[in-house]
Formats: structure tokens, C-alpha cells, sequence
């Protein structure tokens, strides 16, 4: 609010009593003593009931603007030290003063009923009583001081989310729009921060556009004063959440992204903290998740992410999470050094959040590039996450084992992450109780199993080393997938179990042909039956969710389970010694023929199957 002097007692002792006496009326003359008497016992008076008030009250609406003044100046003055919860019969004295010609009245009542906005109730019971009307009307003042007052009061009134939209729809944000860009600099942040006050819904969002706050925000972006950058960053950053206000973004501010990455370097913790959060929401478009880099965001990004703030670590991690989602982006990211501070985060305890970014972003990282997935390895990040993932929360748990089954798609990797023993964590994790962990690591298992080329180099025997244990091994697990409901995992399953055959490993082979869990349950499944509910592990997701199998229609599924099935069968009820494929002497390869099927249907057939062990929107 505008400062209001201790001026009460001077409003009255400053004109003597008798420059009053012809003009006042008895009960005028009466308030003005009595208030004289409360004044000098201010400390021990309660001004919001009793005869202090009707003194008060009697003053505000008298007829003789100087005891107007002084009746609004002493509101303004009470409410200055002490606010409580007030009903109508002190607000209608205020609202009254609201509607005076008088500037000195308009500035001393809009300072009163701002300070009384700071409590909830006030600010419900002032909307109520009609306040925003002469607010209005006061923002639109000359007078800059009956401004500030003004636009102070809203600000505190915006702070309820049930006066939201009704100062939205009182023509509140044309003329706080305007103020926006006061030259007075107390007008201007009072201002900002009531347009940043009204960006928290999507109706409030649009009427903020709808008024043109959108240039103004960010023209003030580079406002020489730390407040009016923090309140138009934020509400840009909330303006961002909306997909069509990003479009009108892009197509209307083209200096917005250069700003914002000048803020990440700004001498103030939250400007530097929001900067990063609007890049962040404007990175959910393609367009803005290319600009970013292109405009040097990384460096402050990287800078952000090493810092010892947690509002700045998450933020940054947030954004170089979605800023990483656009292909283009993940070898100057490599490039730029954030693999090691990524690498770091993933045992950052103290934040969930934190966790599940940094993972993302470097699954990301490795989802389209094999230089890029080589890179990771390299730094580290398997063996963290082999070290951290049976102890993290379950949402950390899903994004690094599909992470982990991103990586398995390299067959380069592959050899380097089964020496690492990562499918002794992989395997407790197929039992998880989250079915998308469950799906995820049983993805991994099975990424790391298959190959596009098979060499007699190959080595299987991490397979047989966990094939038993740890919690039942590769066994259990294909037991717990083959006889599950789910036509997703079963899927996986027997998919996993042909990888296995078509190894050829001597030890494998017998593993699972003198399995009396594993048969049964394929021959089941190799018959024809009615379909059965797939799981949400195969449900598309969004850019920024966790990855997905791109499971196949529930009846192409079950035929390509009996197809798979029946072939393992074959095997287990020959002699013969792994899979053969077409070619003497070598396994199957994608689009080789297998049985009496073609060879064109069998390259569906595996192309299917491998499509659904690669984890698939996970942008």
C-alpha cells in the first residue's frame, strides 16, 4: 500500500475545534471528540466495534470532506497496525470513502481496505459488498498514489481463488494491463503482480490474453527491477501451461526465449528459478525445445542443475527433461557436459522429482542415437542405476528400468550390460507391484536377449547364472509373465523364451526344455482361446510420460502368442538343439521363416513382437 503518515491526531488537534464549530452538526462534533479520546488510547481501543467504529463511521459519511479525510486516514492508519476479520459495518464506512472526489479520501480508504485484504475473510466479504467497482475506478485515477492503493488492494483481493474469476469479469484487467507499464515503479509491481495473481486458471489465463497482458509481461521481462521480473516471468510461465497460448507465443513474441535465458543468469535465486520453469513449459512445443538450445540455454541450464538450491536443481532438471525430447537436442546436450551432473541427481534422495527427471532426460538422451547410448554407459550411468534402482521410489524404479531397456536396444551394449550383472536387479523388479515396472524390466530382460545378428561369440551365460535366482530367476519370471491375465506380458514372455532358444546356449536350451513350469503354460497358450485384457503398459503416452509397449491389437496379439508358442514347442519336442533358421548352421533372423509360416508373415510376426519390447512414446 502507499505509505499513510501518522497523521490522525493532526487531522484534528491541526484545525482547531472551533474552525469546526459552524459547520459541523451536533453528532459530528460528538465523533470528532470522541475519537480524539480513542486516538490518545489507540493501544488499548478496539476501532472495529463499539462506539470507536459508529465515531468512525459517523465521520466517513458526513457531508464535510475534512472529516472525510480525517475518518479515512485513521482506517488507514488502524489497519496499517492491526487486521482482523471485519464485517459489513466496517467495510460499507470504507466502501463509502471509496466513491469521494477527494483524492486525499481515494488514498487513504484504498490504502485502509488493502491492508484490511490481507485477511481471507476480508477479501471475500469486500468483493461481496461490491468493492471491485470503485477499485476500478480509482485504477483509472491520475493521481498515482490513489493508483498504487488501488491496484495493491486487487492484488490482495486475486490472492483468493474464489474472487478470481469475478475480477476477471469486472473489467479489472484492461486497466491493470495498462498499469502494468506505470513509470512509477511501486504502480508497476503492484500491477505485475496482480496480472500474475490471475494466471492460475485457464478461464482467468485467456481473459489475461483476451486484455493484451501478453506483450506487456514481456516487455517487462527486462525490467531493471527484480519483483517485476519475478512476477511477469511466473505468469508467463503459467500462461505457458495453456498449448494455444504457446503458439501465440511463438508467433508473437519472438524475443521471449532469449529473455528468458538472460533471467537464468539474474542476480536473484527466484528469478533465476522461474526463468528456468517458463522454459520449461514452453519446451512441451517443438519449436521452443530447438530454440532454446539454439539460444544458449544450456550453459545457464547446466549451471542451474549444479547448484546447491533445490528450486534450481528441479526446475533446471525439468527443462533439460523436455528440452531433450526433440532428437535434434540430445548430442549438444552430451556435448554441453550434462550426462555427469545427470548421472549425480539419479541418488539425489532428498527429491523424487529430481530423480525421475534426470533419469528421463537421459533416457532421452540414448533413445535414437547408438553414439549417444555408448556415451551413457561410459558415464557411469548403468552401474548407478544397477546400485540405486531396488531402493528408490516406484515411479524413480519405472523411468530407470525403462531407461535400462532403451540402452538393452544397442547391440553393441548388450554384452557390456549383461557383464555388469544388471539383470540381478532387473529380474526382483519383473515381481514389482507397479505394472509398468513390472513391464519395463521384463523389456530390458528381453532387449537384452535378442539380437539382429547372431555370432557363435555371443555369450548367454549371464542368463544361466540368474536363471534360478535372485528371487526365483529368469524362471520365475517367465512363469509369472506366461500365466499372467495380462496378453502384454504373456507376449513378452514367450518372445523372450524363443530369444533364448534361438541363442543356441547348450545350458539355456536345457534350462527351459526340462522346465515343468514353462511348457504346460506354452501349450496353453499355443491354443486358440478368447482374448484376454491387455494391461495399461501398452496404453500410448505423452511426449512426457513414462514409455510405453506399442502392444498390437488384443486378436493380432493372441495369434502371434499361439505362433510363438507353438514354435517353441516345435523345439521342445524335438531333438534338436536351439532354433533353427533358415540358413544352415545359423538362428533366426528377422524375416527368415519359421515352420509352415511364410517369410513375409514371419517378418511381421518379429517385427511385431520387437515393437513391443521397445519402449515406445516415451517422448
Amino acid at each position: 500500500m502507499g505509505n499513510i503518515t501518522s497523521c490522525c491526531d493532526s487531522c484534528f488537534q491541526g484545525r482547531r475545534a472551533q474552525s469546526y464549530e459552524p459547520l459541523l452538526l451536533e453528532n459530528e462534533r460528538e465523533a470528532v471528540a470522541d475519537l480524539l479520546q480513542y486516538l490518545e488510547n489507540r493501544t488499548t481501543t478496539n476501532f472495529f466495534t463499539g462506539s470507536p467504529l459508529s465515531a468512525l463511521t459517523t465521520l466517513s459519511f458526513s457531508d464535510n470532506v475534512d472529516l472525510q479525510r480525517s475518518a479515512a486516514l485513521a482506517f488507514a492508519e488502524i489497519t496499517e497496525k492491526e487486521v482482523r476479520p471485519v464485517g459489513r459495518d466496517t467495510l460499507d464506512p470504507i466502501l463509502f470513502l471509496l466513491s469521494s472526489h477527494d483524492t486525499e479520501v481515494q488514498r487513504a480508504a484504498s490504502a485502509a481496505l488493502g491492508n484490511l485484504a490481507v485477511n481471507t475473510d476480508n477479501k471475500l466479504l469486500i468483493v461481496k459488498l461490491g468493492g471491485l467497482e470503485p477499485l476500478i475506478r480509482q485504477m483509472l485515477s491520475p493521481n498515482v498514489e490513489v493508483q498504487c492503493n488501488a491496484v495493491g488492494c486487487v492484488t490482495n483481493l486475486a490472492t483468493h481463488d474464489d474472487n478470481k474469476t469475478k475480477i476477471a469479469k469486472s473489467g479489472a484487467l484492461v486497466p491493470l494491463t495498462r498499469l502494468a507499464r506505470s513509470k512509477d515503479m511501486r504502480v508497476q509491481r503492484n500491477a505485475t503482480g496482480a496480472l500474475l495473481n490471475m494466471t492460475h486458471s485457464d478461464e482467468n489465463r485467456q481473459q489475461l490474453v483476451n486484455a493484451g497482458a501478453i506483450p506487456v509481461l514481456v516487455s517487462l521481462l527486462n525490467s531493471p527491477d527484480t519483483d517485476v521480473q519475478y512476477y511477469c516471468t511466473t505468469a508467463l510461465s503459467n500462461i505457458a501451461v495453456d498449448g494455444n497460448n504457446r503458439k501465440k507465443l511463438a508467433t508473437s513474441e519472438p524475443k521471449l526465449v532469449s529473455s528468458l535465458v538472460a533471467l537464468m543468469d539474474s542476480l536473484s535465486l527466484k528469478v533465476q528459478c522461474q526463468a528456468a520453469l517458463a522454459l520449461r513449459n514452453l519446451a512441451s512445443d517443438e519449436k521452443y525445445q530447438l530454440e532454446i538450445v539454439k539460444a544458449s540455454g544450456l550453459p545457464p541450464l547446466l549451471r542451474l542443475l549444479q547448484s546447491s538450491y533445490l528450486p534450481l536443481i528441479l526446475s533446471s532438471a525439468a527443462c533439460v527433461r523436455n528440452v531433450s525430447i526433440h532428437p535434434q537436442n540430445e548430442s549438444p546436450i552430451i556435448e554441453s557436459g550434462f550426462l555427469q551432473p545427470l548421472i549425480n541427481l539419479l541418488a539425489f534422495k532428498d527429491n523424487e522429482e529430481v530423480q525421475c527427471h534426470a533419469i528421463s532426460t537421459l533416457r532421452n538422451l540414448a533413445a535414437s542415437n547408438e553414439k549417444n547410448k555408448l556415451a551413457i554407459v561410459k558415464a557411469g550411468a548403468v552401474q548407478s542405476i544397477k546400485e540405486l534402482v531396488l531402493e528408490v521410489p516406484i515411479n524413480v524404479q519405472s523411468e530407470m528400468t525403462a531407461c535400462i531397456a532403451v540402452l538393452a536396444l544397442s547391440d553393441e551394449l548388450k554384452g557390456q550390460l549383461l557383464e555388469m550383472g544388471i539383470c540381478e536387479v532387473l529380474i526382483p523388479l519383473t515381481n514389482s507391484p507397479s505394472t509398468e515396472v513390472q513391464g519395463n524390466s521384463a523389456a530390458a530382460l528381453g532387449n537384452l536377449s535378442s539380437k539382429e545378428i547372431r555370432t557363435s561369440s555371443d555369450d548367454y551365460s549371464a542368463f544361466n547364472e540368474v536363471w534360478d535366482k535372485p528371487d526365483g530367476g529368469m524362471h520365475r519370471y517367465l512363469y509369472r509373465f506366461l500365466t499372467n491375465s495380462d496378453t502384454t506380458f504373456q507376449h513378452i514372455a514367450v518372445w523372450t523364451i524363443v530369444q533364448l532358444l534361438e541363442s543356441g546356449d547348450p545350458q539355456l536350451v536345457s534350462n527351459i526344455r526340462n522346465s515343468t513350469l514353462l511348457a504346460p503354460n506354452i501349450r496353453n497358450l499355443s491354443i486358440s482361446r478368447a482374448s484376454s485384457p491387455s494391461s495399461s503398459v501398452g496404453t500410448p503416452r505423452s511426449h512426457h510420460s513414462h514409455p510405453s509397449y506399442q502392444d498390437t491389437d488384443a486378436g493380432d496379439g493372441l495369434a502371434e502368442i499361439q505362433l510363438l508358442s507353438r514354435r517353441i514347442l516345435e523345439f521342445i519336442d524335438s531333438d534338436l538343439e536351439g532354433i533353427p533358421g533358415s540358413v544352415p548352421g545359423s538362428h533366426i533372423q528377422p524375416g527368415s521363416s519359421v515352420g509352415s509360416s511364410s517369410g513375409r508373415d514371419h517378418e511381421e510376426l518379429r517385427r511385431s513382437v520387437r515393437e513391443a519390447f521397445m519402449p515406445g512414446s516415451h517422448r
